[in-house]
């Protein structure tokens, strides 16, 4: 079975926040915060496996403070669990008034990808690696994903359940 660190898949990425980002409120907009941890996220998984992957899941995005106009956003991550195919990331988001040099966590979130065959690689047997965690952050957020993994399977089911009642009538046809 092969396994890697998580450092060898981290990604840290900064931004400057302008005005452009930022929703009514004046605060970075939600979705332009999404797109960039999906963006790491998805430099992590290659990183991780050397192959394409897909994202299956984002769960508990929390925001946690707002991010400011003309702060710095800096979205840190890397896998922290891998099973099969699938691998968890773990995405910490850091906000920094670039004036005072006050940092402050702004949001972290799990995001979930599925390696997928692709023009990437030949092969479509495969396995992604284990992970190896080092440093005291990164065995605490590794330790627990095992119960994130059941927890989302199981959350899985029930929403495939949902979903399967949801029409998918045209709205505007009644």
């Amino acid at each position: 079975m092969q396994e890697t660190y998580c450092r060898l898949s981290k990604v840290i990425q900064t931004h400057r926040i302008f005005p452009f980002d930022l929703n009514p409120f004046g605060f970075l907009f939600g979705g332009k915060l999404m797109t960039l941890i999906d963006d790491a996220a998805s430099i992590s998984v290659t990183r991780h496996c050397r192959r394409g992957a897909v994202t299956a899941s984002l769960d508990q995005l929390n925001f946690l403070k707002p991010l400011h106009n003309n702060h710095s956003v800096c979205i840190e991550s890397y896998v922290s669990g891998a099973h099969n195919r699938s691998m968890e990331v773990f995405v910490k988001v850091i906000g920094e008034d670039l004036v005072t040099g006050e940092r402050y966590l702004a949001a972290t979130c799990f995001t979930t990808f599925v390696a997928v065959p692709s023009h990437m690689n030949e092969e479509t047997e495969f396995t992604v690696p284990k992970v190896i965690p080092e440093t005291e952050e990164e065995q605490l957020v590794c330790g627990g994903y095992e119960k994130r993994r059941a927890s989302r399977l199981e959350e899985r089911s029930a929403y495939k359940e949902f979903a399967a009642k949801l029409s998918i009538d045209l709205p505007w046809s009644e």
